[in-house]
C-alpha cells in the first residue's frame, strides 16, 4: 500500500521508539500496551505491523473481558476489519488476515441479530479467498468459503452451499471426515443423490482400509440410507449386511480391545439422518447445517435449536396424554436427536441422559407398529458410541430381520 512520507513524518518519533522498546523488552506487556504499540508501529511499518495489529485487536476483545459487551466487541472487530483492509493486496498474509477479520466480524453481526449483514461479510470473505488463491497467497480457491457455506445451508440454499465446498480435505483424517460429510450433506439436501453417494464412498473406502471398525459401522449405515434415497436398494442392503458383520466382530472383542471416542462423528451422522423430520431452513427461519460440526453452526441457529428442547418435551407429554402415537413418535425422535447432539458433546457420561430416550423411541415404535427398523438402527448406533457392541449387534440384527420380513424396505424413506 502507498503511505505518503508525511504520515511517517507526522508520527511522534518518541512514541515509535517507546513502542519498539516495549515490544523488544523482556517484561510481559498487558493487552492494552501491546495493542497501543502495534497501533503506532503499523503507521510507520505497515507491512510488518498491520497483520499483528489485526491479531492483537481480535485477541484484545476476549482477553480484556469484552466477550459479553456486544457493542464494544463489535467495535473492536470493525477496527480489526478496517485494519486488515489496509494491508497491501500483494502482502503474502493479506488473505489469511483479512478472512480471519471478516469471520470474526460476521460472527459478531449474527450474534447481534444482524444475520443478513453477517452473511454479506461471509460473502466478502469467500471473495477474498478466491482473490487470494489467484494471487498465490492460499492453496485452494475455496479458502474462506466455509462460513458462507454454513450460513447458506442454514437458510435452505443447499445447492449453492454444496458448490462452495471442496470435494474432501485429505490433509488429515479428521479434516477428511468433516469435509466429506459436510459436502455430501449439502448434495443430499439439494437432491443430488448420485453425487452425494460418490463423494461419501471415498470416506467409506478409506475407513475400511484403516480398519476403524466402529467408524465403518456408522458410515455404512449412513451410506445405506443415502443409497435407499437414490433408489439403489440392493446396494443399501449390502451395506447393512456388511455393517452387521462388522458389529458381530466388534461384539466378540475383549473390553480392552474395544475402540471408543469420536462421539461427535456419530452425533453428526445421526443428526444428518434425521434432518427431514425438522422444518426446512429459510432466511427468515434458519435451521442447523446438519452434517457440520455443531461448533460451526451459527450462534443464533445453535441457540434456538437447543433452546427448543423444553418445548418439544412439553409437546411430547401432551401427545402422550392424548394417545397420539404417530405424532408422538415424530416429536420424540426430534427430541432424541437434539438431546444426543447436546449431551454427547458435553460429557463422557452421555449414556445416562440419552439411554432412556432411545429406549422410549424403540418402545414407541413397537406400540405404533411402524418405524421400528429405524428406531432399532438408531439405538444400535448409539450403543456403538457407548462401546456396547453386543447390544448394538442385537438391535441391528433385529432391524435387519424386520427389513427381510418386509421385503427389505429402506430404513429411511427419502422425502
Amino acid at each position: 500500500m502507498n503511505h505518503s512520507g508525511n504520515i511517517s513524518q507526522n508520527i511522534d518519533q518518541d512514541a515509535v521508539l517507546r513502542a519498539r522498546t516495549m515490544l523488544l523488552g523482556s517484561g510481559r506487556l498487558s493487552l492494552t500496551e501491546e495493542l497501543e504499540a502495534y497501533r503506532i508501529l503499523a503507521e510507520v511499518s505497515p507491512a510488518a505491523y498491520l497483520p499483528k495489529l489485526v491479531e492483537a485487536l481480535l485477541s484484545y476483545e476476549t482477553g480484556a473481558g469484552h466477550g459479553h459487551d456486544t457493542e464494544r466487541r463489535l467495535a473492536l472487530r470493525v477496527e480489526a476489519l478496517d485494519t486488515a483492509r489496509r494491508i497491501d493486496a500483494d502482502h503474502p498474509r493479506r488473505t489469511e488476515v483479512l478472512t480471519d477479520a471478516l469471520e470474526h466480524y460476521g460472527h459478531a453481526l449474527i450474534q447481534s441479530g444482524r444475520r443478513a449483514e453477517g452473511r454479506a461479510a461471509y460473502e466478502e470473505m469467500a471473495a477474498v479467498g478466491r482473490d487470494g488463491f489467484e494471487r498465490g497467497q492460499v492453496k485452494h480457491p475455496s479458502y474462506g468459503s466455509g462460513r458462507l457455506a454454513v450460513v447458506l445451508a442454514e437458510e435452505g440454499r443447499h445447492g449453492e452451499a454444496a458448490d462452495l465446498l471442496p470435494q474432501g480435505n485429505r490433509s488429515h483424517r479428521d479434516f477428511f471426515f468433516w469435509s466429506v460429510v459436510e459436502k455430501t450433506a449439502e448434495l443430499e439436501a439439494a437432491g443430488r443423490w448420485e453425487e452425494a453417494v460418490e463423494v461419501f464412498t471415498d470416506l467409506v473406502d478409506d475407513t475400511r482400509k484403516e480398519r476403524r471398525q466402529n467408524l465403518l459401522v456408522w458410515e455404512l449405515v449412513h451410506r445405506s440410507r443415502m443409497l435407499d434415497a437414490a433408489g439403489r436398494h440392493g446396494e443399501a442392503g449390502a451395506d447393512r449386511r456388511e455393517a452387521l458383520l462388522v458389529l458381530t466382530r466388534l461384539a466378540g472383542l475383549d473390553a480392552s480391545d474395544r475402540q471408543g471416542g469420536l462421539r461427535s462423528w456419530w452425533t453428526t451422522l445421526y443428526g444428518l439422518s434425521a434432518r427431514t423430520v425438522e422444518p426446512a431452513g429459510t432466511p427468515d427461519a434458519p435451521m442447523p447445517a446438519f452434517g457440520n460440526s455443531l461448533l460451526h453452526w451459527s450462534w443464533d441457529v445453535r441457540t434456538a435449536y437447543f433452546d427448543g428442547i423444553p418445548a418439544l418435551e412439553a409437546e411430547a407429554a401432551r401427545l402422550s396424554a392424548a394417545g397420539q402415537l404417530t405424532e408422538l413418535a415424530t416429536v420424540h425422535h426430534r427430541l432424541t436427536v437434539r438431546s444426543a447432539l447436546l449431551w454427547a458433546e458435553r460429557t463422557h457420561l452421555f449414556e445416562e441422559p440419552l439411554r432412556p430416550l432411545f429406549d422410549e423411541e424403540v418402545a414407541l415404535a413397537r406400540r405404533a407398529a411402524e418405524g421400528l427398523p429405524r428406531a432399532l438402527t438408531d439405538r444400535a448406533m448409539f450403543f456403538v458410541a457407548a462401546k456396547r457392541y453386543e447390544e448394538a449387534q442385537a438391535d441391528f440384527a433385529e432391524a435387519m430381520d424386520l427389513l427381510d420380513g418386509a421385503g427389505r424396505a429402506p430404513i429411511v424413506t427419502a422425502t
